[in-house]
């Protein structure tokens, strides 16, 4: 018999059994344990990891893992609004890019992300993998749309 639960940052059942802890990107696993000794802390890769680090890395990791959350469903809703611009576009026979539109959106998502102290670089990479998502959809939505003409 399993002990069922909520996990407090996704908000999803848990049965009391526990997935093995993945080392993530910062160097920590997803147990709250570091992967690797931190000096700063006196930390090692066994977990003696002061308290007061451990409770403030789990502070910041559920805001991480909250604004993760925000970002997948922000984008979701901009992939629907995608999605009826392709199918417009499609109806009225328009090509799938608009290199226009998207040279101006990459200027201001560099202006805005200077603005929020972001990498516009980092920001123009980000758009420029949404762009071309998003015109493979449009390609998409056009090929079932059957011949122009």
């Amino acid at each position: 018999m399993t002990n069922s639960d909520t996990d407090a940052t996704t908000g999803h059942a848990t049965t009391g059994h526990t997935a093995p802890a993945r080392t993530t990107t910062d160097g920590t696993t997803t147990d709250g344990t570091s992967a690797v000794g931190d000096a700063a802390t006196g930390g090692s890769a066994t977990g003696d990891v002061d308290p007061a680090v451990r409770a403030e890395l789990a502070r910041l990791r559920e805001s991480i893992d909250n604004i993760d959350a925000a970002v997948v469903h922000m984008v979701a809703e901009r992939f629907k609004c995608t999605q009826q611009v392709g199918h417009l576009k499609a109806a009225h026979h328009l090509p799938p890019a608009d290199p226009s539109r998207e040279a101006q959106q990459i200027a201001r998502l560099r202006r805005l992300a200077e603005n929020a102290n972001l990498d516009p670089a980092f920001a123009e990479k980000l758009l420029n993998f949404i762009i071309a998502e998003v015109i493979r959809h449009h390609e998409r939505i056009a090929e079932d749309a059957g011949p122009r003409g």
